[in-house]
């Protein structure tokens, strides 16, 4: 067939309509795992430029949806059909439409370019699971992958020369609009800085298979130049007006860690996790995972309306060896509590698991490892279960999310007395990334700018 955004001629056994088919499936998932941010208005503004981009691309006919997910890190992505998903997390750090122009103009190049399809086409999809989390059983396997999701792990299947691609095409989309490529290039700068900054953390969708965003940023803006397109849309002051009071970072009203504990004020309660385990939070399961990755932990809510039926669910499954199963107390909770054995390809699974009701919900809380690890870890997983219970902390079940404020200094202002002028609760650096200030660099006077406030009155 030939590409219809490159002109290429590829093999291709994936037809337009299983791709749409393909997109509306994993949209779903998408949205389940991610969640869609609570803001009609900033969601109607990026769906805006969105569509604008897709009809003057050459598969305008698509079905193409986009959405704003509420996930923090610094990413964005695109599933086969048409659906291109811009994370708050990036949308913060961009600093003007043309920026998010050209982003979403990437994504939307994949789509066109049907990379998915391509790929599938070859049979490249990626496998996902998390090794000790891939076992013969269903109620575990499926966690597995939706940890993966949480993760960002999902969406970055697409090579290097695809990314490049994508890069080119968002260009030309761009450039279609009317925007100033050039401008809207800076946003590859900003996320070099961003993965020089330790604190960053989470920048699943860019650095991976992703070419080294500080090569994107000086190929594009020659690009941009050689093809005399500088001067056009760059939207900066309406962009910012968009971002203020903006959620930025982790929500805390969706759960958070904090010294070994994980608590959600939301749903009120709270535990400890395992010694030593690393936490992952996502919308279906928190998990926790030992430092050798051999051993897990999760939480999710529970299938059944009462801790014995949740129980009898589990260790009824085909593929889960009861060793016993008692009903019990957690922290004055009604709790069903038992041992199991299972399979993971060659390996014999041993695990704990509880069933707690707490204000009309039933958490279903597993602990698991490999046989012969289950001495090492069987007590700091039943130290574990033992923990949850209700959560009463009144500051934890108070905590608010960060936000964006739009401030605009009197004064051209260096880094430092920005700082002083307009505290912030994110640090020095994260607030130069984010306004796209180089090291050294000025706030220029009556230039909007970006701070970090917090939600509550004092840090917790």
């Amino acid at each position: 067939a030939t590409n219809p955004a490159t002109g290429k001629r590829e093999l291709m056994l994936v037809s337009e309509g299983q791709e749409v088919a393909l997109g509306q499936q994993e949209d779903q998932k998408a949205v389940a795992s991610f969640g869609v941010y609570d803001d009609p208005a900033l969601q109607d503004y990026v769906a805006g430029v969105g569509h604008a981009l897709a009809e003057r691309t050459e598969r305008p006919d698509l079905p193409w949806t986009f959405r704003l997910v509420d996930d923090s890190a610094v990413n964005a992505f695109a599933l086969p059909g048409g659906f291109v998903y811009i994370t708050r997390g990036i949308l913060g750090y961009l600093d003007s439409e043309a920026e998010l122009a050209m982003v979403m103009g990437h994504e939307v190049g994949h789509v066109t370019a049907r990379h998915s399809a391509s790929q599938m086409s070859s049979q490249q999809l990626m496998s996902l699971g998390m090794g000790i989390g891939m076992v013969a059983v269903p109620e575990l396997r499926r966690y597995g992958d939706l940890a993966q999701l949480g993760l960002g792990l999902l969406f970055l299947k697409f090579g290097r020369d695809d990314e490049n691609e994508a890069d080119t095409l968002g260009l030309r989309y761009s450039k279609r609009l009317g925007y100033d490529a050039a401008e809207g290039a800076q946003a590859f700068r900003m996320l070099d800085q961003l993965s020089e900054q330790s604190e960053a953390g989470r920048v699943p969708g860019w650095l991976s298979t992703h070419p080294d965003p500080g090569d994107r940023y000086q190929r594009l803006l020659a690009a941009a130049r050689q093809q005399g397109l500088e001067g056009g849309h760059v939207r900066r002051e309406a962009y910012l007006e968009r971002l203020d009071g903006m959620m930025f970072g982790e929500n805390p009203r969706e759960g958070f860690f904090r010294d070994g504990a994980f608590y959600h004020p939301e749903l009120r309660f709270r535990y400890a996790l395992p010694q030593g385990f690393k936490g992952q939070n996502t919308r279906q399961a928190v998990w926790a995972v030992s430092p050798n990755g051999d051993a897990v932990f999760q939480l999710t809510l529970a299938e059944g309306d009462s801790p014995d039926r949740a129980a009898r669910g589990f260790f009824g499954m085909q593929g889960i060896q009861t060793l016993d199963a008692d009903r019990t107390t957690l922290n004055g909770l009604d709790a069903v509590v038992g041992t199991f054995d299972a399979t993971s390809g060659q390996t014999l699974i041993r695990g704990v698991a509880a069933f707690v009701r707490l204000e009309g919900r039933v958490y279903s809380l597993i602990g698991y490892t490999g046989r012969a690890d289950w001495n090492r870890y069987s007590r700091s997983f039943e130290t574990a279960l033992r923990s949850f219970g209700p959560l009463r902390e009144r500051w934890a079940l108070d905590v608010q999310p960060n936000r964006i404020d739009i401030v605009a200094p009197r004064r051209d202002m260096t880094l430092e007395e920005f700082m002083k002028a307009f505290p912030s609760e994110a640090s020095p650096r994260t607030i130069s990334i984010i306004n796209q200030v180089e090291r050294g660099g000025t706030f220029k006077a009556n230039r909007q700018a970006k701070r970090i406030t917090s939600g509550n009155e004092r840090r917790f």
